[in-house]
């Protein structure tokens, strides 16, 4: 099985190993250690951007969260309960928003990112996935179904909090996901208050990681790694796959009313506009590999790279040209609000005004 590392170590980002971390009788959980404030968190690794309602929020590293209602002229250090390195944000409106990332964490706020409780870890989540394939084992489910995942179910119980949730997103308030490394994935109707593990609804036979997930009018879907492109279907309940002429890894993707693009190493994209059904190759024009998207209030669509690229499409990712920017710097993720467009990356949050 393949680790998660290749795109951890291009985000700067390192997975701690649990069972090492159990033999030091000095250590502390970052599951168990909050966030130390420091007055450099908007300048250190910041994995991902959100913008909730005006105010502009970034979350990387040892658990920080930095927002600004100044449109990035100052910043703030969120509290936050955990010191794990989140990877991503999404926020459902302007004060209710989730963080997730290494160690199995997802976070919840309800005040527009300014605090931060836990929803779920991964000593829970490891415990849910097995509860929830024994019960299936025990109901009677073809053993050829449930012995893969009981199998995937055990190893991670005794690897411990050592997977790592690498998207968030919510349709509301109310019902969303988190998924992440060796097909881990949740979901919840009741905005986190429960999390209900789906590792047995997607097809994804080989645990491939999921990288991404996006959804919006047209449907809702998933990335990962080789290829792995998957699309919720409403009538099975479950996520199936979806063939891409496309065999390296998807870092993530982005949707808009007939429109689902997704992108990765190397500068690669495809966009399909019926709904997966076909891929259609977009040239970017770069060979990096494409780290963070937006969609505009306008409907165009931004990209950002890992070697600082900012790209922008008008004609739904048919084409995209190279956007200006004063600072480059390796890329991680990136939001818009207003005319400031948030960029995150190895060197903390910065703000952009480029003309787009």
């Amino acid at each position: 099985m393949k680790s998660p590392a290749p795109l951890a170590a291009m985000l700067g980002l390192a997975i701690l190993a649990a069972a090492s971390a159990a033999t030091d009788r000095s250590f502390i959980d970052v599951l168990d250690q909050p966030s130390v404030s420091s007055e450099q968190a908007s300048q250190r690794l910041l994995q991902a951007s959100a913008a909730a309602g005006t105010r502009l929020v970034a979350a990387g590293a040892r658990g920080h969260i930095v927002y600004s209602d100044d449109r990035g002229t100052s910043w703030k250090q969120a509290k936050v309960p955990v010191s794990a390195d989140l990877t991503a944000l999404h926020f459902a409106n302007a004060r209710e928003g989730w963080a997730v990332g290494h160690e199995g964490v997802v976070l919840h706020t309800r005040d527009g990112g300014a605090t931060w409780e836990v929803q779920l870890d991964g000593r829970r989540a490891n415990a849910l996935v097995l509860e929830s394939v024994r019960r299936m084992a025990a109901n009677g489910v073809d053993p050829e179904v449930v012995e893969p995942l009981l199998g995937e179910a055990e190893r991670a119980a005794q690897e411990g909090a050592s997977r790592p949730f690498l998207d968030v997103w919510f349709a509301d308030a109310r019902e969303g996901f988190a998924v992440g490394a060796y097909n881990l994935i949740f979901h919840t109707r009741d905005g986190g208050s429960t999390w209900e593990p789906w590792t047995d609804r997607t097809q994804n036979q080989r645990f491939y990681h999921l990288y991404g997930i996006r959804g919006g009018g047209d449907g809702l879907y998933i990335v990962g790694e080789l290829g792995l492109a998957l699309r919720f279907d409403a009538a099975s309940g479950r996520f199936v796959a979806m063939q891409t002429p496309y065999e390296g890894s998807y870092f993530g993707l982005l949707t808009k009313p007939g429109l689902v693009l997704a992108y990765g190493l190397r500068g690669t994209a495809y966009r399909s506009r019926d709904g997966g059904q076909n891929w259609e190759q977009v040239d970017t024009g770069i060979t990096a590999s494409i780290t963070g998207s937006t969609v505009l209030p306008d409907g165009r669509l931004l990209l950002c790279s890992q070697a600082g690229d900012v790209l922008l499409s008008d004609d739904d990712g048919a084409s995209f040209k190279r956007i200006a920017t004063k600072s480059p710097m390796p890329y991680t993720g990136l939001a818009a609000s207003g005319d400031a467009l948030l960029l995150s990356g190895l060197r903390g949050a910065r703000i952009e005004r480029p003309e787009l």
